[in-house]
């Protein structure tokens, strides 16, 4: 079973509450917002409650005392999850981390610079701020600077440079980032280190480099043909559901074994849905002899 099914991604989520919780009835407010967080990033509404709700307050009190961390976190909790007339205390407490040179602090700030929250939209200093931010570690903005350097209004950055950021983004965990670092590198013909990254981005539930994953090994690319692997990771694109995955998924079928497709599923995490496939093929194909 890979992390993209959704057994894993329940895991995942329940680790991230529950390490909030140990950090909340540790006192350790900050960990435990940042926990809740990541589970309300994988869609936990419990993760977005506990940090709208439970750590909130606490962390906006230790902000109140010049804590940095908390500042940096409680500027994007009132961002991401309170109503709009939240924002000019945000940005306060954005502009406080940030002036002290918090990565988050510099990141969050520079989002706000870029969209215009409190102040008029100014790309080229939200891009200094993601720069400042990158350079001390922080992976979102080196991926908001991945992703600027192909829409920014004014070029600040090399290809690969953009690819190096998009690289630092991905190894921080940012799953997004290592779909669009996989199209990057594909844009250079380095289509096998492409393909790394969309496996990677697939296994982490990314549903476009599933699809991408999927469409390589069938098609040759940066790969030898595997219809297995290309089975693999189309797949679980049925649950959503997906009917381009289906139809896709039929047509690849017919190149393939019963035993094949059974592989595709086990490895997938997905054996019904691979049943249910060798179960369409078989009539379809009962059909067409009778």
């Amino acid at each position: 079973m890979t992390s993209g099914t959704p057994d894993a991604r329940s895991a995942q989520i329940q680790e991230f509450l529950v390490a909030g919780q140990d950090a909340a009835e540790a006192g350790s407010w900050v960990a435990a917002g940042s926990a809740w967080i990541e589970a309300a990033k994988l869609g936990s509404l419990d993760g977005a409650n506990a940090v709208s709700r439970v750590a909130a307050p606490h962390i906006r009190s230790l902000a109140d005392t010049g804590d940095i961390d908390a500042q940096a976190l409680i500027a994007g909790i009132l961002m991401d999850y309170y109503a709009a007339d939240a924002l000019p205390t945000a940005i306060g407490y954005a502009k406080a981390a940030a002036k002290a040179g918090h990565p988050a602090g510099l990141r969050t700030y520079g989002f706000m610079v870029q969209n215009g929250m409190g102040q008029k939209a100014n790309e080229a200093r939200a891009i200094e701020l993601y720069q400042a931010a990158a350079e001390k570690g922080d992976g979102y903005a080196a991926f908001n600077l991945g992703v600027l350097a192909r829409s920014a209004q004014v070029k600040f950055t090399t290809h690969d440079e953009c690819i190096r950021l998009l690289t630092q983004a991905a190894d921080s965990g940012i799953v997004p980032a290592g779909a669009r670092l996989a199209d990057e590198l594909a844009a250079v013909d380095r289509d096998e280190e492409a393909l790394t990254w969309l496996v990677w981005a697939a296994e982490r539930g990314h549903d476009g480099a599933m699809n991408a994953a999927g469409s390589w090994y069938r098609d040759c690319i940066g790969t030898p043909v595997d219809n297995v692997q290309a089975l693999r990771w189309l797949l679980p694109l049925t649950a959503k559901p997906n009917m381009d995955a289906v139809h896709a998924i039929h047509q690849l079928g017919e190149l393939m074994t019963d035993e094949q497709i059974r592989e595709a599923g086990r490895l997938s995490g997905h054996p019904v849905e691979a049943e249910t496939t060798v179960a369409t093929l078989t009539r379809n194909r009962d059909r067409k002899g009778s």
